[in-house]
């Protein structure tokens, strides 16, 4: 099943906003009604693709006719990620970033063959997993027709250890099969991002993704022992044991490659077992920093939970923190701020976690609220793009941005975005409302993830173009790195240019042109397109 093309996720689940939401969303921030009718996939002018007869021949024999797709239907789902730029976009009917062709290789060797075809004939070529980027990974600055390299067909799970506790997975294998799989054998990856119903294997490798549950289970990053890399040059494998002291670890350099190095074609990651027990609950705070102050606390000294997060005022007053439940009515503007607190595992170790963290939280000025918060945020915890959906059918913008830093600089990076996002959307007459929450917690940081909603005025995207990039400035200059888990792109690369500077930057322009010689993948996306 594909993608709302104008959308996230299943079309059957997009649900309207509440009147009383869209009521709200007129008083507080003067959004007006759309006007317009939405244009349905079947209204938008294609154009062919320009793929000529030879190069159409070639990439056949590379993969086979019928999983060479040209329709316009096929096209159109592939065209950008899903990113409210995005989606304003292609709901206006800008196909601008359109392929010339969507490609469906159904193994390693024929990834290499496709990438010898797009040599030969001049063309650009994009990995494409669960199309699920929000960072323009999927729109490549290509000077030349592009084709995208739909890994769907690469959806199996080749290996697994349990001795040794890992599995080896294909990249076109979404998160939801992924998770099936490895329960048939008892075992969990324990990776559970908000795009974890459409997301794939090799997407989170490439983007260093991070799960809901990253306290417990750690980083994809983390997870990942060894990968399989095909590029113009032929094939990079990476990893012969847990850890290693020889020489630098080039998994690290393909993970969050994002696509510009190579295209990953199996990926072995250890595994857990799955827990017996699950419980979430929910917990209170007066303020964002009191909260802020307990989480470090759990972060550094334990007993860390599998699930941590902490909603901001404004957050936990709307409700985002429990999407499901955005229409049941605003929180009491006293409530402070909710921690969404989770524990997996066995019965006896769940239990004992629970009552250390419990212990942590009360002695910061956490008040417990029991398990209903917890379950309700459990039970809505894929839902936010929907919900960003239908802000969008009702008028409104919706757009979310995320960073990181070390625990001493959170106030300041977290006043810093605030004030720039603020600054810059009141000043296009669309003053926004932002929020934001802490969900991946470290020893030493943290994350910061913003959500902004606003009026989408007479141009929205421009005007968040200019919020957007002095938000990044202000990430920038309070020590904030550009992107903690949805990557680079094209939306961040100058930023993250900046931020490893001119000598890291020609190091890794020295490594895409040994591997990518030619400039084929994904042009633009972490480094600027070649000439």
């Amino acid at each position: 099943m594909d993608m709302l093309w104008k959308g996230w996720g299943d079309p059957a689940r997009a649900t309207p906003l509440p009147e009383s939401v869209t009521g709200l969303l007129g008083d507080l921030l003067g959004v007006k009604p759309r006007t317009l009718e939405p244009l349905a996939l079947e209204d938008l002018t294609v154009p062919d693709s320009p793929l000529d007869p030879a190069a159409r021949r070639a990439l056949a024999d590379a993969v086979g006719a019928d999983h060479v797709r040209t329709d316009a239907e096929t096209r159109i789902r592939h065209t950008r990620g899903k990113s409210t730029p995005d989606l304003l976009r292609i709901r206006e009917g800008d196909l601008t970033d359109l392929p010339a062709a969507v490609l469906l290789p159904a193994e390693h060797d024929e990834v290499l063959a496709v990438m010898t075809a797009c040599a030969q004939h001049g063309l650009a070529l994009v990995p494409f997993g669960g199309g699920t980027s929000v960072v323009g990974g999927l729109a490549p600055d290509a000077h030349r027709p592009f084709v995208a390299l739909d890994l769907r067909r690469m959806d199996r799970l080749t290996d697994l250890d349990p001795v040794s506790r890992t599995a080896t997975l294909q990249p076109g294998l979404r998160a939801p099969q992924a998770e099936a799989l490895l329960a048939a054998e008892g075992f969990t990856l324990g990776h559970f991002p908000q795009s974890y119903e459409w997301a794939t294997i090799g997407g989170f490798a490439a983007t260093r993704s991070s799960g809901q549950a990253s306290a417990g289970y750690g980083r994809f990053d983390e997870m990942v022992l060894s990968l399989t890399l095909a590029t113009p040059r032929g094939t990079l494998d990476t990893g012969r044991a847990p850890r290693s002291a020889a020489g630098p670890d080039l998994r690290q350099l393909v993970l969050g490659s994002e696509g510009a190095f190579g295209v990953i074609t199996a990926v072995t990651v250890r595994i857990r077992p799955l827990p017996e027990t699950r419980v979430y609950e929910g917990w209170r705070f007066a303020s964002f920093d009191e909260g802020t102050a307990a989480l470090r606390r759990l972060a550094q000294d334990g007993p860390r939970p599998t699930v941590l997060r902490l909603s901001d005022e404004t957050e936990t007053l709307i409700g985002l923190a429990q999407p499901d439940a955005i229409g049941a009515g605003v929180q009491d503007a006293s409530a402070g701020c909710l921690a969404v607190v989770g524990h997996e595992g066995t019965p006896e170790d769940t239990a004992h976690r629970r009552e250390g963290a419990a212990a942590v939280l009360r002695a910061h000025g956490g008040t417990p609220l029991g398990e209903e918060p917890g379950q309700r945020w459990a039970g809505g915890r894929y839902s936010a793009p929907y919900l960003r959906d239908a802000l969008l059918d009702a008028g409104a913008f919706a757009e979310t941005l995320e960073t990181a830093t070390f625990w001493s600089r959170i106030p300041e990076l977290y006043a810093a975005v605030r004030e720039a996002l603020t600054g810059a959307l009141t000043a296009a007459g669309t003053p926004p409302l932002v929020m934001c929450h802490i969900s991946h917690v470290y020893e030493n940081g943290a994350s910061l993830y913003f959500t902004v909603v606003s009026a989408q005025g007479d141009d929205a995207v421009a005007h968040w173009t200019r919020a957007k990039h002095a938000a990044n400035e202000a990430i920038l200059a309070a020590g904030g790195t550009i992107s903690h888990h949805h990557g680079v792109g094209t939306d961040h690369r100058d930023w993250y240019l900046r931020e490893i500077g001119p000598l890291g930057t020609g190091a890794l322009d020295a490594v895409k042109r040994h591997l990518d010689p030619a400039g084929l993948l994904s042009p633009g996306v972490l480094l600027p397109a070649g000439d």
